[in-house]
């Protein structure tokens, strides 16, 4: 998969012109995301693995390249990262899960739904704090695949 460069540098000249601090655009399954001071590039291409969105992603951070997949919510409601308040957490960052295991819970019309992991990876990020509400599709992880 390449991007167009010209594309990259016409949405940085875009951030500038209107003073934005960040940008994400998609199109054709490819979603391109910058951020200023961050100094990260993030491409993303879908893929759907069922019950949660996973999506591969290729992030350069000032020059160090990972592949990660990106857990996104299945559906509308609140983000729980424990069972219970008090509780400990399902997940933490650097954590090794493996498919079916627990990441988080998202409560949406009184239901409590377990978002499970589907496949064998390290944590690298959680993206959304405990108790925020996510929108359909919102990333909430991403997963170093390991073999």
């Amino acid at each position: 998969m390449e991007i167009d460069t010209k594309i990259i540098k016409e949405l940085i000249a875009l951030m500038e012109e209107h003073n934005l601090s960040e940008i994400e655009i998609e199109k054709e399954g490819i979603k391109v995301k910058l951020k200023k001071g961050g100094q990260e590039i993030k491409v993303v291409e879908s893929v759907p693995l069922g019950g949660a969105s996973f999506q591969k992603e290729k992030t350069s951070e000032v020059g160090e390249e990972k592949n990660a997949i990106q857990v996104t919510s299945p559906m509308v409601g609140t983000f729980y990262r424990a069972p219970s308040p008090g509780a400990q957490p399902y997940v933490e960052v650097g954590q090794i899960v493996n498919p079916g295991d627990v990441l988080c819970i998202i409560e949406a019309m009184k239901l409590m739904n377990e978002i499970k992991s589907e496949v064998k990876g390290k944590i690298l990020e959680i993206l959304v704090d405990n108790g925020q509400p996510v929108e359909f599709g919102q990333p909430l992880f991403l997963v170093e695949p390991i073999s």
